[in-house]
C-alpha cells in the first residue's frame, strides 16, 4: 500500500504522522511511503532522514493526498484537507467528531474511510492510541496552569509549591483517568495540594493505593465538585466519554463563586470541553478570562512538545498502520474488534454510535458494511 504523510497545518502543530523509523518498518513490510517535504521539521527530522528510511518526498500536500491510498496524520483534517480526500481513501488520525459536526459532514461528503485514534480500544477497554497524548496533555496541564496562575498572565499570583510559611496552591482534578493521573503526578511533584474527583470508587482506590495520603481522592458528586472547584487555585478538566461530547461539570454560574484569578485548564476541549464557558484556543492565544477566571483551552496541547509527542504517538499507532496497510481496512477491521471501534466514517455515513448520536446522524451498521461483498 502507498501511505501518505502530510505536514500538519493546525495552529502551532509540529507533530508528524510517521517518523523515519516508522517509514523503515513499513518499507520492510513491502509498503511505500510518500512524505510531504518538510513534514518532519518540527521534530528535527529533515527530508534526508525520511529518504534514508526509504520514503519518497512529495513537493506539497496536494501530491500526497492525490496519490496515497492511506493518509496517516496527527490532528483532525482541516477543511482544505477534508476536500482533498477521495472515496475509498483511508484516513487514520485523531478526529474528535462529536463536537465538530462540520468536520464530520465534510468527511462524509468526501467518501473517505475515516478511522479515529481516539476511539480504538484494547482488550481491557482502554484507549491505547489516545493514552500517549493523554499522558503528555495531563503533565502539560499543570505546567501551563502554573504559568497561567502568575499575575502577569491574569492569574491569582500564587506559586503551586508555596514556600515555608506560605501554603501551596490547591489543585482540583476532575477525572482520574490517564489525563487526571498524570496531572496529579506533576502537581504533587511540584508540591501542590492535590485532589482528584472521579465517579469510580475502584479507580479512586487504585489512586489511593498508588499515592497514599499525598493525594486526596473524592467521589465526584455535584456537591463535591462545587466544593473543591470553588476552593481551588487551579482546576484541571480531565473527563472523557469515548467518542462523545464531554459533560459540562463546571457551569457559567459556578464561576462567580470561584476565586478571582483562579485557572481552569480544559484538557477535554477536543471533545467539546467540560467547562460550560470553554471554547477552543490556540498556542498563539492560549487563554481568555470569563468572570475573572482564566481559561486555558488549547485543543492541541501536545503539539507544543512535538518531538516527545510524536515518538510517543507513533510507537503506539505503527502496529495499526501496519495492520491496515497489510490487510486492507475491511479485512483488518473484521479481524480486530478493537481497531473496528476506531471506524468513525465510511461510505458517506457515520459509523460510530456516540458520534452519530452527538451530531444527529443515522448510524451506519458496521457489521453489514464489513461483511458486504
Amino acid at each position: 500500500m502507498l501511505i501518505g504523510v502530510s505536514r500538519e497545518i493546525k495552529n502551532h502543530e509540529y507533530r508528524v504522522g510517521l517518523t523515519p523509523a516508522s517509514v523503515r518498518e513499513l518499507r520492510a513490510h513491502g509498503h511505500s511511503v510518500l512524505v510531504e517535504s518538510g513534514a518532519g521539521e518540527g521534530i528535527g527530522m529533515d527530508d534526508a532522514a525520511y529518504v534514508k528510511a526509504g520514503a519518497e518526498i512529495a513537493p506539497d500536500a496536494e501530491a500526497v493526498f492525490a496519490r496515497a491510498e492511506m493518509i496517516v496524520k496527527v490532528k483532525e483534517p482541516q477543511p482544505v484537507e477534508c476536500k482533498r480526500l477521495r472515496p475509498g481513501q483511508i484516513l487514520f488520525t485523531y478526529l474528535h467528531l462529536a463536537p465538530d459536526p462540520e468536520q464530520a459532514r465534510l468527511l462524509m461528503a468526501s467518501g473517505a474511510v475515516a478511522i479515529a485514534y481516539e476511539t480504538v480500544t484494547d482488550e481491557r477497554g482502554r484507549l491505547p492510541l489516545l493514552a500517549p497524548m493523554s499522558e503528555v496533555a495531563g503533565r502539560m496541564a499543570v505546567q501551563v496552569g502554573a504559568v497561567s496562575l502568575q499575575k502577569a498572565q491574569g492569574g491569582f499570583g500564587v506559586l503551586l509549591a508555596g514556600v515555608p510559611g506560605v501554603p501551596p496552591a490547591r489543585v482540583a482534578i476532575l477525572g482520574g483517568g490517564v489525563v487526571g493521573t498524570n496531572a496529579a503526578r506533576i502537581a504533587m511533584g511540584m508540591g501542590a495540594d492535590v485532589t482528584i474527583l472521579d465517579k469510580s470508587i475502584a479507580r479512586l482506590a487504585q489512586l489511593d493505593d498508588l499515592y497514599g495520603p499525598q493525594l486526596k481522592t473524592v467521589f465526584a458528586t455535584a456537591e463535591a465538585i462545587e466544593e473543591f472547584v470553588f476552593a481551588a487555585d487551579l482546576v484541571v478538566g480531565a473527563v472523557l466519554v469515548p467518542g462523545a461530547s464531554a459533560p459540562k461539570l463546571v457551569t457559567r454560574g459556578m464561576l462567580g463563586q470561584m476565586r478571582r484569578g483562579a485557572v481552569l485548564v480544559d484538557v477535554a476541549i477536543d471533545q467539546g470541553g467540560c467547562f460550560e464557558t470553554s471554547r477552543p484556543t490556540t498556542h498563539d492565544a492560549p487563554t481568555y478570562v470569563v468572570d475573572g477566571v482564566v481559561h486555558y483551552c488549547v485543543a492541541n496541547m501536545p503539539g507544543a512538545v512535538p518531538r516527545t509527542s510524536t515518538f510517543a504517538l507513533t510507537q503506539a499507532t505503527l502496529p495499526y498502520v501496519l495492520k491496515l496497510a497489510g490487510r486492507g481496512w475491511k479485512a483488518a477491521l473484521r479481524e480486530d474488534a478493537h481497531l473496528r471501534a476506531g471506524l468513525n466514517v465510511a461510505e458517506g455515513r457515520i459509523a460510530h454510535p456516540a458520534v452519530a448520536e452527538a451530531i444527529g446522524e443515522t448510524l451506519l451498521p458496521t457489521d453489514q458494511l464489513l461483511n458486504a461483498a
